[in-house]
């Protein structure tokens, strides 16, 4: 199991989730949403376990956290994963904007001078303007797009630029985010719940639900559930040989 963009330091009880994780065997990408997170979201993780750390500074609240971005900057050489990080165009968010294109561009310029990193990016309602910046920084990394809502031109403009996606069974659960899987490369898409954010039913989604994904993806690949979880598997191990 596979779940590659998790809020884990977000949960009522973080410690007990993580244990449940390294029982089940589940890979996680632990993203956070601050830098000032970061230490306490790697105490999460212990060595030789399947769960990893992202730094990051998402975009909702980039224009409160901004003056975290030297703090970002210090923590970068800790790890080769950021996120979450992105642009959001929601409606409320409108009045944010530049300051959210600021925090962007200057963690992909930090993200390039570092050598590159995997990021995990966010893109709701601005998958054309975070593919701007994307394009504009072809030395930040492996971009990830986490749950695609964009176009189908978005989207192949999006693989056009080598960047990969991970989806999750809240993004499945509807026709159209089961029609952009189906689209997505199935040699670069990777499963995620981010929960809790993300629900099911009214509950959020824990790290070992992302079967709830692999179980709609081989309906949309028609092959057997093990087989498509043989191909996240893969897809992963040849992240890991990206950078």
């Amino acid at each position: 199991m596979i779940d590659f963009h998790c809020h884990l330091d977000l949960y009522s009880d973080p410690h007990a989730v993580a244990e449940e994780c390294r029982q089940r065997g589940v890979y996680v990408l632990s993203v956070t949403t601050t830098p000032s997170a970061w230490h306490g979201t790697l105490k999460l993780a212990r060595q030789g376990d399947r769960i990893r750390s992202a730094l990051g500074l998402h975009p909702q609240i980039a224009h409160e956290r901004r003056g975290e971005l030297p703090l970002f900057d210090s923590l970068l050489t800790e790890t080769r994963y950021v996120g979450e990080i992105g642009l959001d165009g929601s409606p409320e968010l409108r009045p944010h904007w530049n300051a959210q294109v600021a925090v962007f561009e200057h963690i992909l310029k930090a993200c390039t001078a570092a050598g590159g990193r995997i990021m995990s990016i966010h893109s709701r309602r601005a998958a054309g303007e975070v593919l701007d910046r994307l394009e504009a920084h072809p030395g930040a990394g492996t971009p990830i797009l986490h749950w695609f809502s964009g176009g189908v031109r978005e989207l192949d403009r999006a693989v056009a630029l080598g960047c990969w996606f991970s989806v999750g069974p809240a993004m499945l659960k509807g026709e159209r985010g089961r029609k952009l899987a189906a689209r997505m490369p199935a040699d670069r898409l990777l499963t995620e719940t981010d929960g809790p954010f993300a629900e099911i039913g009214g509950q959020s989604l824990r790290p070992w639900e992302v079967t709830g994904a692999v179980s709609t993806l081989a309906n949309v690949w028609s092959v057997p559930a093990e087989e498509a979880n043989k191909r996240v598997k893969a897809n992963l191990k040849a992240l890991g040989r990206v950078q």
